[in-house]
């Protein structure tokens, strides 16, 4: 299975631009957008935004049977989120901080703890020409998305490009899980570099093989980027330009690589880049 992941540093960086335009020149590909809080990626797949299957996602978190447990307290203890609390001799949990770990029932010894199940959104499939499209919708209020972002990547095919939450928190850590490559997207400014550092140090830690876009290219201040990724001895894979046409042709929910035969050949170039590092 070759799965790519397409992360940012931050909100806004052009990550959704190249997931979504990569996967469209790429046969028969599966687009999973894990950016489960906004996820915008299945607009530029389908046209009337109807989903072929929809479903609820839940996840587990941990009740309590007051009758059997002894307030021994080794559930506090061993949760490593303090989303459990030893209040009036019985605890407490805090559902919003809880990560679903189970790992407070498997340490309960006297059979205290079961599970219930919440809901945490909502996940829907989408099918336009060759292109399966998989959107994970966050529940408002839920705090926690790695458990959404599970059963996103459990749609993941032959071919699958990911399009990561942005940062570097829980979420995009669960949504790197098993890429066999990062595409980490990026602006030729302080602040951008900033960001892309810390994605580097994730990816890194994860040991997957990883290299850089330069979104809203800019041959004054291209610099600011291209001397940090020399600096780490890593790939430029493309440089997308700032133009004024591939902003107007993304506002209106279209991909520039059906309508751009310029911006068509950057994406095409890009997978022929992949498919000879064997990442496709």
């Amino acid at each position: 299975m070759n799965k790519i992941a397409v992360l940012s540093g931050k909100g806004g960086s052009g990550k959704t631009f190249i997931s979504t335009n990569l996967a469209n020149v790429i046969e028969n590909s599966t687009y999973l957008d894990c950016d489960v809080e906004e996820p915008n990626g299945y607009i530029f797949f389908n046209k009337d935004n109807s989903a072929l299957e929809s479903k609820k996602v839940y996840r587990e978190i941990p009740t309590f049977d007051g009758d059997k447990c002894i307030g021994c307290r080794e559930c506090v203890e061993f949760c490593k989120f303090s989303a459990l609390a030893f209040i009036a001799d019985k605890p407490l949990l805090f559902e919003e901080i809880c990560h679903s770990c189970g790992g407070c029932e498997l340490v309960c010894k006297h059979g205290a703890i079961t599970n219930k199940k919440i809901e945490v959104g909502s996940l829907s499939v989408y099918k336009d020409k060759s292109i399966k499209t998989v959107s994970g919708q966050m529940r408002i209020g839920e705090a926690s998305a790695v458990s959404l972002i599970s059963e996103v990547l459990k749609e993941a095919t032959e071919t699958t490009i990911v399009d990561c939450p942005p940062g570097s928190a829980c979420s995009t850590m669960e949504a790197i899980k098993g890429a066999n490559y990062c595409i980490l997207v990026t602006e030729p400014t302080i602040f951008s570099l900033h960001n892309i550092k810390m994605i580097v140090e994730l990816v890194e830690l994860f040991k997957i093989p990883y290299g850089f876009v330069i979104n809203k290219s800019d041959d004054q201040l291209d610099y600011i980027i291209e001397d940090y990724i020399k600096s780490i001895n890593k790939d430029l894979l493309m440089k997308v330009p700032f133009s004024k046409q591939i902003a107007s042709i993304t506002s209106i929910g279209k991909l520039v690589s059906d309508e751009d035969l310029e911006s068509k050949q950057l994406f095409e170039t890009l997978k022929q880049d992949l498919i000879k590092r064997a990442v496709l």
